[in-house]
């Protein structure tokens, strides 16, 4: 009877006959295999397909259909973001955080309602100026174009095409005076009656007036941008949902951000965490500085109107100060009423105020926003105005107000992930360096 083999030496046996049965190339698959290989997709891969593709649709439509709620949201969070650093301040001095996010919040609006109490007289004042005067500033300045159609104004703003259907409706009307009269029979006893029904039917028959259209488009352009200006309740709910979202994050920050961490595996959350940390310092020093350009802006502005004489400064001050939260185009829009306002006047001050805008957003450009931002978001201008029409377009008012602060975060993660991690590159990131 043969001993058996030491386990050391079975082993080895075995390993050697194992590496002798090595197969070489492998064959071509019997048919069983090939059969199994070559059959597509089960009816539980379908079922499973397309199970993810609409729970996707429902997920997009879901959050379509409460863009709103989300684009709030997102201004609840850049508040907050703002109002962390001022907690923060306030924690060196033994101030609990959520009592100093509560008394930043409510102490900012404290502040605004002040503000408007006290100026609330003037505003009033000036704002049914504004009202009154509006119109006629835009009659006066259709009339001063009228006078320059056969000039410049006159090619750029259509003036010619005005004029040649005008030219061409007078070659169309019948014949009036004498050559009428011979025609049809014997001239109306009343002349001055038949040039006031003249002047009426021409009054009819001519397009209509700039300031209706301008009325009408702003009509529908209101409609299509602030739809929930129609409901006080969504007015209210939205600013209670901006301000209970500005005191928890601003009070509790660590507790969102753990949380986020959660949705990363452990291998991705370091970057994941720098990426959020750059993105929120990016958002908090964009609103800061734009809050201090929006009174510096305000201020300057009204000063400005002041010694130039326009009327409702104040009005259009303020006017200036809240839409420069809209960067690019919240400017221009300002400045379309002070020229419409300086008009009333004469067409040399309306150019002085144009002059004083343009003075005003260069210095700002240049000197004030990258003072106070140290560094900039480096967002490409173009870029900036292409992603506010796009957000415009698509989620209204609401959208343009998120869009600069959404296109910062997302141009923070592009650079980070993809540039950094990906391309190689290095590059500086706002806020990597800062620890404010």
């Amino acid at each position: 009877m043969n001993d058996p083999l030491p386990p050391a030496e079975a082993s080895g046996a075995t390993t050697k006959e194992s590496e002798r049965r090595v197969p070489g190339p492998p064959g071509p698959p019997r048919t069983g295999e090939r059969r199994r290989r070559v059959v597509g997709w089960r009816s539980r891969d379908v079922l499973r397909t397309a199970a993810l593709i609409a729970g996707m649709y429902l997920g997009l439509k879901l959050m379509w259909l409460a863009s709103p709620l989300i684009l709030t949201a997102f201004l609840g969070i850049l508040f907050g973001l703002a109002v962390e650093a001022g907690v923060d301040r306030l924690a060196r001095w033994r101030i609990p955080r959520g009592i100093g996010a509560a008394s930043i919040v409510l102490g900012f609006y404290g502040l605004l309602i002040g503000l408007g109490a006290w100026m609330a007289p003037t505003l009033r004042d000036q704002a049914g100026e504004l009202r009154r005067q509006l119109p006629q500033a835009v009659d006066k300045v259709e009339s001063w174009i009228n006078d320059r159609q056969s000039g410049f104004f006159g090619v750029v703003l259509g003036g010619s095409e005005v004029a040649s259907k005008q030219d061409s409706a007078t070659a169309t009307s019948p014949p009036s005076g004498p050559q009428q009269a011979g025609a049809a029979g014997p001239s109306s006893p009343n002349p001055a009656q038949d040039s006031a029904n003249a002047q009426a039917a021409k009054a009819q028959g001519s397009p209509s007036n700039l300031r209706n259209r301008i009325g009408g488009q702003f009509s529908g352009v209101t409609r299509y941008l602030f739809p929930f200006l129609t409901s006080t309740f969504t007015i209210f709910g939205g600013i209670l949902l901006i301000t209970f979202l500005a005191i928890y994050i601003g009070a509790d920050p660590d507790t969102y951000h753990r949380g986020l961490m959660h949705l990363f595996p452990h291998r991705a959350r370091d970057r994941a965490g720098e990426v959020l940390s750059a993105i929120a310092t990016v958002l908090r020093k964009w609103l800061v500085t734009q809050l201090i350009a929006m009174v510096a802006i305000a201020v300057v502005t009204t000063s400005v109107l002041l010694l130039l004489g326009v009327k409702a400064a104040f009005a259009l001050g303020i006017i200036a100060g809240l839409l420069e939260f809209v960067p690019t185009i919240g400017p221009l829009l300002s400045a379309i009423p002070a020229v419409a306002m300086a008009f009333l006047d004469s067409p040399e001050k309306a150019l002085y105020v144009m002059i004083a805008y343009f003075g005003i957003q260069f210095v700002e450009n240049h000197l004030l926003i990258p003072l106070l931002m140290k560094e900039g978001i480096d967002l490409p201008p173009a870029l900036t105005i292409m992603g506010q029409a796009l957000m415009a377009i698509v989620f209204g008012f609401l959208g343009l107000l998120v869009a600069v602060p959404a296109i910062a975060a997302s141009m923070v993660a592009i650079k980070m992930l993809y540039v950094e991690d990906v391309v190689g590159d290095d590059i500086n990131i706002m806020g990597e360096d800062d620890n404010d």
